[in-house]
Order: C-alpha cells, then sequence, then structure tokens
C-alpha cells in the first residue's frame, strides 16, 4: 500500500536522505520519478529553510536535469541571493549514478518575498472554478501503476473554453507521516498539467517534459487544485503546456512546462 511518496532516512552531511516509495513512479516509465514528487521534496526543503524569514514563495521552477530514479536521493537546500524583501532560494536533488558516484538529477529555485498589505487591490484575473460531475475516464494512462495511484483526477467535461479542466487531490503524503503544506500539496499535483492537457495521445507520441514553472500571486490553501492546462505543439517536435492553477477559493496562479515530442 501507498501512503506517502518518501521516507526519511539518516543524514548524509549537509544532504537530507529520503528512499523514494512505489509512489513516486512516472507513467512514461516506472523506473523513474514523476515530476511532482521530487518538486514537492523540494519545496519542502525549501520552506523548511525559509521558516521564520517573513518571506513567501512567489515562484518554484523545477529543472529536471536527468532521469530521476525510484531509489534513495539526497537533498540539499540554501539561500543563493540572501535578501529582506526578496531573497532566491535553492534546492537541489541528487542520485547514485550506476555504478557509484552521485549526480544532480534535479533542482528547485524560488523566489520568495516579503508579504504586504494589498487586500484593497487585489485582483483576480478569473473567476473561481466549481467542479461539476467529472467524466468517467479522467486520463489516457488509466490503469498505470505508481504516481496516478496517489492522486484523485476528477476531469470535468468540456466547454468550450481554453484549456481543459481537471480538479486533483494528492492521496497520500510527501513523507512519511509528516504534515504536508498546502504549498507542497499543490506541487505534489502541478506537474500533471503536462497531462492534463495533453493535445497529442500517449499511445503515438511522447512529450515528456523538462521544466515546471509556477508562479503564485497567492499561495494555495486547502487539498484540492483545478488545472486549467493547454498543450501547443510546433512544428519541430517541441512543445509547451500552459495552466491556469485555482483553489477552493479561486485563482492563485499559472504554470508552464516545456515539452519534448518523440514519435512512439
Amino acid at each position: 500500500m501507498i501512503d506517502c511518496y518518501y521516507r526519511r532516512l539518516d543524514a548524509d552531511g549537509d544532504f537530507v536522505v529520503f528512499d523514494s516509495t512505489d509512489g513516486t513512479r512516472s507513467n512514461w516509465d516506472p523506473e523513474i520519478q514523476h515530476g511532482s514528487p521530487p518538486l514537492a521534496l523540494m519545496t519542502k526543503s525549501i520552506e523548511e529553510l525559509a521558516a521564520g524569514s517573513g518571506l513567501r514563495v512567489g515562484r518554484l521552477t523545477l529543472d529536471i536535469l536527468g532521469a530521476i530514479p525510484v531509489a534513495p536521493v539526497k537533498v540539499r537546500a540554501w539561500v543563493e541571493r540572501p535578501g529582506r524583501r526578496i531573497s532566491l532560494m535553492m534546492a537541489e536533488m541528487s542520485a547514485a549514478r550506476p555504478g557509484g558516484a552521485d549526480r544532480p538529477v534535479a533542482r528547485v529555485t524560488a523566489w520568495l518575498l516579503a508579504p504586504g498589505d494589498t487586500a484593497d487591490v487585489a485582483t483576480e484575473r478569473y473567476p473561481p472554478l466549481l467542479e461539476g460531475e467529472a467524466i468517467p475516464v479522467p486520463h489516457s494512462w488509466v490503469g498505470a501503476k505508481g504516481y496516478l495511484e496517489t492522486v484523485t483526477w476528477r476531469r470535468q467535461p468540456e466547454t468550450g473554453e481554453t484549456g481543459d479542466v481537471v480538479w486533483l487531490s494528492p492521496l497520500v503524503s510527501l513523507v512519511d507521516s509528516e504534515p504536508t503544506t498546502a504549498l507542497q500539496r499543490l506541487a505534489m499535483v502541478v506537474d500533471s498539467a503536462n497531462g492534463a492537457g495533453a493535445a497529442l495521445e500517449p499511445e503515438q507520441f511522447m512529450f515528456m517534459n523538462t521544466d515546471t514553472v509556477v508562479h503564485l500571486h497567492r499561495l494555495p490553501v486547502g487539498e484540492d487544485f483545478a488545472l486549467r492546462a493547454r498543450g501547443s505543439i510546433g512544428p519541430d517536435a517541441i512543445g509547451v503546456t500552459t495552466a491556469d492553477l485555482f483553489d477552493r477559493q479561486g485563482f492563485i496562479g499559472t504554470s508552464a512546462q516545456t515539452l519534448l515530442v518523440q514519435r512512439r
């Protein structure tokens, strides 16, 4: 039974070590991790590093540097650019190469900013999304084991608006039974925008993303998130998926992903 993405192990110097569970397995290849669990784990490291700073995350960028194995991984976080009002923090995940030496497999950079009071001028680009009855087939990987077993997908009927709407909710914790923040829960599902807004059939094409960039004008709340996503495919096998992000209270930000498209 999958009950979390990672199990905490003993530290190794500056690195915190985690064992990856079956819940991290990608729907593209069960030997590698889906992008959302690593993003969420490094987001957790950055939130822990930022605790007490008075800053909050405004942007998260996940760069996948290589195949992330379903194996023990090491994570470290540091302040790249300190500041009282604006700070750049980074987290890196490493895993062992076949044969021994560790290599970086993913990195998250985060801009953190000092909150103030702008409630009187706050604007909403889109009205809140209301969840309706889901259609029977939520995605093109029905039956896939691993990550897709750990998230509920409720795809909404097409409305003719720009983007396909899917409501997602994590079913497991991030690390053991440790508390999971709303930002970490969003990170646990946001990399799924590529699948939610797929413009191609995965039986005919692979379209794996190299990154996920999330901009948040408001921090998320709760456990349920909607992605209104759409993929665009260029003529030279490179694509982009963009998404509007919502929680139950309304619009919270956007995401974008770069895609490498390959025919099967």
